[in-house]
């Protein structure tokens, strides 16, 4: 598995560039500025090369060239590797055949807006005489091959599905214009179970668990969901909540009203697993605690706050009851929260619990979001710590339900990605729904974060290819 590799662009062009050979025989990356000055560029193209690029003694995968800078798609199989050759002369190789996949950012005036070139190979089943499809938006495919019959077929994202000649016949390479770059899972490879995140002042802030360690969930900030900062904890060394002994699990920000409630869960000092609830002005605190639980039952455990407004303005409050741990159902409760957020009103209300198949012994981590009529409840079955765990959701025309499930998991474990799960959803800069949520990593140590694309298709979200391996255009 990849460790994260940030692909922006962090460099002015002549420091991008520093380096490079004149790349033509050998396997290199872009090659010395073309046409270069040291005078300032009237314009520039920003070249994002995707994970399989051949880039000897380079961390960046990002070249800065002088003027517009394109490439029409065709990529050339060259022994075991492959390349292309761009508008400005330029060859990056990438390993393996037809892997070439890069993105052309530019600032020059008539810019296009985001646009995918799908390039196919030799063995595409078509009428007529072309060799690519350009389609607005962003198009992936997960490399997957399909045989069916004599020939193959791929599953694009956005629903195409190109047949090719023969087995295992399935090639493509993609260009991203406009579309802002590439990224690779994990987006954050340090640690970070059950990601809570939402979008507030212009960023997005992402909380996780942090079990037993002094300072009580890390605060992370991004712009774009892909570059992550350290911005503190909830509860920094020392201020953990005196109710609490241990296990801060599974935090979330939320605004509500005027300020912002961090949700979370945390061992009560009478050993039984409870919700807290702290405040703050700001999403990235001071927060004080509300001094006890928010929802605590002697009997059973309470676990994995969400919160969520209905389109009619009325709070609420989303938790599973830990039953998986004594033997029992666990069932995922919804309750009105008062206007400040801070206590229970209303009624509960059983929303679903683990009835399906896949599901095992539990259900948990809700989320919940309103759109064209319906609420999404977005949830987590089965054992976090090995492959059976997977995302489901489940939607409804009315906040409390009664709630349908769908007929199997929106996101489950790769031979690349074990135990996917706990997930948020939130809106893209360019608009797009996307879940951030975790996946062990390769040595199963730990828990990293993901980000991957929701495709909404006939009343119901989609996961297409995810969790993914290869570079994606920024959602």
């Amino acid at each position: 598995m990849k460790t994260h590799r940030l692909i922006a662009a962090l460099a002015v062009a002549g420091a991008a560039l520093s380096g490079l050979g004149c790349g033509g025989e050998e396997p290199r990356g872009g090659d010395e500025a073309v046409g270069m000055s040291q005078a300032p560029l009237a314009c520039t193209t920003r070249i994002t090369y995707g994970n399989t690029w051949i880039h000897p003694g380079r961390e960046s995968m990002v070249d800065i060239a002088s003027g517009e800078v394109t490439w029409d798609g065709t990529c050339v199989n060259s022994g075991s590797n492959s390349y292309a050759v761009l508008s400005n002369g330029w060859k990056p190789y990438f390993t393996g055949n037809d892997a070439c996949v890069m993105a052309f950012d530019s600032d020059c005036a008539g810019a296009q807006k985001c646009s995918t070139r799908v390039t196919y190979g030799p063995k595409w089943i078509h009428s007529g005489s072309g060799t690519f499809d350009d389609v607005g938006g962003r198009v992936f495919w997960n490399r997957s091959c399909v045989n069916e019959g004599s020939n193959s077929s791929a599953q694009l994202s956005n629903g195409w599905k190109p047949f090719f000649t023969g087995a295992n016949g399935c090639a493509m390479t993609f260009r991203y214009t406009g579309c802002g770059g590439l990224y690779l899972n994990p987006v954050f490879s340090g640690g970070c179970a059950d990601p809570g995140v939402i979008f507030d002042g212009g960023k997005y802030i992402a909380v996780c668990t942090s079990g037993g360690a002094a300072a009580a969930f890390s605060i992370r900030t991004s712009p774009d969901l892909i570059t992550w900062t350290s911005a503190g904890h909830i509860f920094p060394s020392g201020k953990r909540p005196a109710w609490a002994k241990g296990d801060f699990w599974a935090p979330e920000i939320h605004r509500v009203g005027s300020r912002y409630i961090a949700y979370y869960t945390a061992r009560h000092t009478n050993g039984v697993l409870s919700i807290g609830a702290a405040s703050a002005t700001s999403p990235l605190g001071p927060f004080t605690d509300l001094g006890g639980p928010l929802v605590h039952d002697p009997n059973m455990g309470m676990i994995d706050a969400t919160f969520f407004t209905d389109t009619a303005g009325t709070k609420y409050l989303v938790w599973k009851a830990d039953g998986n741990a004594v033997g029992q159902k666990t069932p995922i409760y919804a309750q009105p929260l008062s206007a400040d957020g801070l206590s229970l009103t209303g009624t509960r209300k059983t929303l679903i619990t683990n009835d399906r198949a896949w599901e095992g012994g539990l259900v948990e981590a809700p989320w919940v979001v309103a759109r064209d009529g319906y609420y999404y409840l977005f949830y987590s079955g089965n054992a976090y710590y090995d492959g059976r765990y997977a995302i489901g959701v489940a939607r409804a025309t009315s906040p409390l339900g009664p709630y349908t499930k769908a007929a199997n998991p929106i996101l489950k474990t790769t031979p690349d990605w074990e135990g996917p799960g706990h997930g948020s959803v939130v809106t893209s800069p360019s608009g797009t729904s996307v879940m951030v949520y975790h996946a062990w990593d390769a040595g199963h140590t730990t828990r990293v974060m993901l980000v991957d694309t929701i495709v909404w298709k006939d009343g119901w979200p989609t996961m297409p290819g995810a969790p993914s391996l290869q570079s994606r255009p920024l959602p």
